[in-house]
């Protein structure tokens, strides 16, 4: 399809609301962005500085603060500064900028988690094979892979929106450029765009969360050869990591799967994994967790003597 934009910036609308619940937003959104960032530096920090980073599940963890801190930092600061901004201006490059790097950097996550759910199964599974199965190589390869296929899913929506000819009006309802809102802008036929979507976006997501229904699925079936004392261990963090789970793809579906008309509330939805599921990541990997917790403990009150002596 041959280009022909005219539009060379958005207006992001945001949330309609009046300029009181505009301020009260902007307290509690940036009090989320600091717990966000609080909470990811301290696990990163943690796992980093202790014989945790050796375990994969940790390795992973600590790839997955770094990736939560990313993605927020890509949209939420924007949204801050436009609930009290009296312009909401984004230029057409600095959009799809946004739109390639969220992407890129949710699909890292999401991928992530699919090797964490690996790693508790080979763990609970095979325990015996554990140490030659996931070893830090095929950990690293796992990471790789997920930052290789991540960029070929961010690049193929970015290149696929940026074709698509925008000739007014330029308002995108929601606070940041994403594939859905920016295609209810193009003036042309959008039909086999949204399809690209659904098939890019909402079965890569859907089919992911069934695979890791599934792994669970199978690594409770399992669990029934385990002593209670091990069975019980093994609940309290596969819990943490369904719970995480289910936070990040729930929303994601009802998202990308349906054409955009189906979505009616698309910015609400979004703010579960945008601000909510990385704000609650920390305190959901830390809390269930007792060798996090100790972890933590120990490297931070040896950081707070050192300072204070």
């Amino acid at each position: 399809m041959e280009n022909q934009n005219n539009v060379t910036e958005f207006v992001l609308l945001g949330f309609f609301m009046n300029q009181d619940l505009k301020m009260i937003s902007f307290v509690i959104i940036l009090f989320c962005y600091f717990a966000i960032f609080l909470g990811n530096i301290s696990i990163f920090i943690t796992i980093a500085c202790c014989h945790l980073i050796q375990q994969p599940m940790y390795y992973f963890l600590c790839h997955l603060s770094i990736m939560d801190l990313a993605y927020t930092s890509t949209i939420v600061p924007r949204l801050i500064r436009d609930l009290i901004a009296k312009e909401k201006i984004i230029s057409f490059i600095s959009c799809m900028t946004q739109l390639f790097t969220a992407h890129f950097l949710v699909a890292i996550e999401m991928f992530i988690l699919v090797s964490m759910a690996f790693d508790r199964y080979v763990a609970i599974c095979k325990p015996l094979h554990y140490i030659t199965i996931v070893n830090r190589q095929r950990c690293n390869t796992m990471i790789l892979m997920a930052w290789g296929v991540a960029f070929w899913h961010a690049i193929a929506q970015m290149l696929m929106v940026a074709r698509l000819p925008f000739c007014g009006p330029n308002q995108i309802d929601h606070y940041l450029c994403d594939v859905k809102p920016l295609l209810k802008l193009v003036c042309a036929d959008t039909h086999i765009a949204n399809i690209l979507v659904i098939a890019n976006s909402g079965m890569v997501v859907l089919t992911t969360f069934l695979v890791l229904v599934a792994s669970y699925i199978v690594i409770l079936y399992n669990l029934r050869k385990h002593s209670s004392e091990g069975r019980r261990k093994a609940l309290s963090t596969c819990g943490s990591h369904v719970m995480v789970v289910v936070l990040f793809f729930v929303p994601c579906i009802s998202t990308y799967i349906g054409p955009p008309s189906a979505i009616k509330n698309d910015k609400e939805i979004s703010m579960f994994y945008t601000v909510i599921g990385p704000m609650l990541n920390p305190l959901i990997y830390t809390l269930r967790n007792t060798e996090m917790k100790n972890a933590m403990q120990k490297i931070w009150s040896t950081q707070m003597s050192l300072l204070f002596k």
